[in-house]
């Protein structure tokens, strides 16, 4: 009996020890520099927003947070690197919506993005905005259904690539609407939307960033908005609910991942830090100036959408059997 006290009371003691170091690592996050990891260049909109929340991270946190772009292969150079990141709150990566999409499209991927990382807080979406060129003689998506009926094949949409969310929003389109329309994928979001203003390429979803001034001043028509409440920017444009489609949402996000294992406590700290910058008038105001809607909530909440988004592209991938190596 002793000896099996001994042992009792020398784990209960190895277990208050391990509490302890835990509860000191914790309160101690961050004491050194932390890695935020984006897998796009320089310059586009998720760098953009990054460096913007990272540089109000650095003054909330008291330590440098040092940018790393490494872009390449719909952002998944840049998510396999974090993967592989000790889980101690160092090296965060910029989720986005392709880490939902690359879930099912990419055939040579070592992670699972619903097991391997742990989504802390959700920075901000975008809503994609079905647009037609302003010489197609259609006003409603209804028109714009019936005349893609009427001429199988005939009507081509444009993306900014195979496999990024321009081209599943066509396909997920084609899907709800019964239509068929030729995929037209270029290398970027300026020659995709240069091509439907000259009509050479009749419709396609865009970006409200990038394609908002061009609506703005009439160069391509916006038919509805693909999210489930109007745009400020645009208020007489419909939902795609209001145009008769519900539950059709195509949203442009992004927010902090970390490795799975990272301390609850450095989460919660990440998590809370976010949400109180998100609260700040100015970020507020560049957030919504990128024609952005301002993120925040529980990590709970930010896994629930990444779960969500990446059973919906899952499905609009396979029966469209959409893959890249």
């Amino acid at each position: 009996m002793t000896v099996l006290f001994k042992r009792v009371a020398l784990a209960a003691m190895s277990i208050t020890m391990l509490s302890a170091a835990s509860a000191v690592n914790a309160d101690t996050y961050p004491s050194k520099p932390i890695t935020f990891v984006v897998g796009y260049p320089p310059g586009g909109a998720s760098d953009v927003i990054t460096r913007l929340i990272a540089g109000h991270m650095q003054t909330a946190l008291k330590q440098p947070v040092i940018i790393k772009n490494q872009p390449g292969v719909n952002g998944n150079i840049a998510t396999e690197e974090v993967a592989k990141a000790p889980a101690d709150g160092y090296t965060l990566l910029l989720g986005t919506i392709a880490n939902a999409i690359n879930a099912s499209l990419l055939k040579n991927i070592h992670h699972d993005v619903n097991k391997d990382f742990i989504p802390v807080v959700q920075f901000m979406s975008s809503p994609s905005v079905l647009v037609v060129t302003a010489k197609l003689p259609v006003k409603t998506v209804d028109e714009l259904v019936a005349l893609a009926k009427e001429k199988p094949g005939a009507l081509s949409y444009a993306s900014t690539g195979s496999g990024s969310s321009p081209h599943l929003a066509g396909e997920l389109f084609k899907l709800r609407t019964g239509t068929d329309l030729l995929h037209v994928p270029y290398k970027g979001a300026a020659p995709a939307l240069t091509d439907v203003i000259a009509g050479h390429v009749q419709t396609g979803f865009k970006t409200a960033l990038s394609a908002l001034p061009s609506m703005q001043d009439g160069s391509i028509r916006p038919l509805a908005v693909a999210d489930k409440q109007r745009m400020p920017d645009l208020p007489d444009v419909p939902t795609m609910a209001e145009a008769g489609y519900p539950d059709f949402e195509v949203l442009s996000w992004n927010g902090i991942f970390v490795p799975a294992g990272t301390p609850p406590e450095v989460v919660q700290r990440l998590n809370a830090t976010v949400n109180e910058i998100l609260k700040n008038p100015e970020i507020d105001k560049r957030i919504r100036g990128m024609a952005g809607r301002p993120g925040g909530g529980t990590p709970e909440e930010f896994r629930a959408l990444v779960q969500s988004e990446t059973e919906k592209w899952g499905e609009v991938i396979r029966k469209n059997d959409i893959t890249q190596q």
